[in-house]
């Protein structure tokens, strides 16, 4: 499936933002939804754990800060401005953990699925 997305700048000053507790903390979702991709701007507040183990694929960008991509099999990333993460839907166990904060873009959509 190709999805046809016409040239276009993004203001996300102008994209509200959406409130997401986590186990602890709280996520900030700033998202465009186009058919069959999301593109967010999202941000964990300090001593965010998110509040579930993810199974679906991902790019994830740190924009800002700093955090820690646990895998439920015990491994973890720690990743850092300017790093990224990419995983296939259901290819991993995946939460996120900041301490501090961090800012990130996260795209995700049909073309991750296994």
């Amino acid at each position: 499936m190709s999805i046809n997305i016409p040239f276009q700048t993004i203001d996300w000053s102008g994209i509200p933002k959406t409130e997401h507790t986590g186990e602890t903390g709280i996520a900030y979702w700033q998202t465009l939804q186009f058919p069959g991709l999301r593109i967010r701007i999202v941000e964990y507040s300090p001593g965010y754990i998110a509040d579930h183990w993810c199974q679906k694929g991902h790019i994830v960008h740190c924009l800002e800060g700093e955090f820690i991509s646990e895998l439920q099999n015990g491994e973890s990333s720690l990743l850092s401005k300017g790093m990224t993460y990419v995983v296939s839907d259901e290819l991993s166990s995946h939460r996120s953990v900041s301490a501090n904060g961090v800012k990130l873009m996260i795209i995700d959509g049909d073309f991750l699925k296994a």
